[in-house]
């Protein structure tokens, strides 16, 4: 019974959630470090919202976005390179 619970733990998963996937057959991946991507992105997205929101109220015309797409790519390809080892 711990081995499973160590397993859930690890995958970041209840031990119901675990046990279905195992059951249904479901592959189990565990990638540690991606917290650090996903509060990234959330920054990203939370900063491209605010911009928007702005665009849409009129209180800026132009909008320069290519250090956020430079910062985004930079993350997708961590985020890929995670997923390959």
């Amino acid at each position: 019974m711990r081995a499973i619970q160590n397993k859930a733990e690890k995958a970041n998963l209840s031990m119901t959630a675990f046990i279905l996937s195992a059951t249904l057959g479901r592959e189990i991946i565990i990638v540690n470090g991606l917290e650090n991507y996903f509060a990234e992105l959330k920054a990203i997205g939370n900063n491209l919202n605010q911009l928007t929101t702005l665009c849409n109220m009129g209180k800026i015309r132009a909008l320069e976005l290519a250090e956020i797409k430079t910062e985004f790519g930079k993350i997708v390809e961590a985020v890929i390179a995670l997923k390959a080892r």
